[in-house]
């Protein structure tokens, strides 16, 4: 797939500041390029039995390329709001119309491999037939805590989803 151009490197961003406000706006490339820090929306989404959706992402992707996630999601678009992002992002990479709103759980600046974002973490609930896009999603199933505890080690992992995660996690554990 050399050939082909990476999904949305000319969806235009918000570029934010380190307190989160809008101070320009710029195409995905250009963000990239030029590790301008922008916003991103993480939302586990999990079925009725609790298990937790997880997918490899494809190896078209910009960023992290054919690694493992457990939340779907992706950047917030210029003038969107991190609430409207989560649910649209949601909805495109399971491939379901009418889900409930995602729930904010928290947000923190993800500053690690790949660059910096605003990240922020929701959750919600699925239980409509799933239909990945597979222009984004190469894998996936819904794993319990268990299942997906034990993948942890042994997944390359994208590390902004895995920080949320963790993050997750522990503010979970109280």
């Amino acid at each position: 797939m050399t050939d082909q151009q990476p999904l949305g490197a000319d969806e235009v961003l918000d570029v934010v500041d380190e307190h989160d406000r809008v101070v320009g706006q710029a195409p995905r490339r250009e963000v990239y390029a030029g590790g301008l820090v922008h916003r991103c929306v993480f939302v586990r989404a999990r079925d009725a039995r609790g298990r937790t959706f997880v997918h490899r992402r494809t190896d078209r992707k910009i960023v992290f390329p054919s690694r493992y996630d457990m939340f779907v999601g992706g950047v917030v678009g210029a003038g969107e709001s991190y609430d409207e992002a989560a649910l649209r992002e949601a909805e495109e990479e399971l491939g379901v119309t009418g889900l409930p709103a995602p729930t904010p759980l928290f947000r923190f600046l993800y500053e690690g491999p790949g660059g910096r974002w605003w990240s922020a973490v929701y959750e919600v609930r699925c239980d409509l037939p799933v239909r990945p896009q597979a222009e984004e999603v190469a894998w996936w199933a819904f794993l319990s805590e268990e299942e997906l505890e034990a993948r942890l080690p042994e997944w390359d992992w994208v590390p902004d989803g895995l920080e949320a995660f963790v993050r997750l996690r522990d503010v979970s554990r109280g």
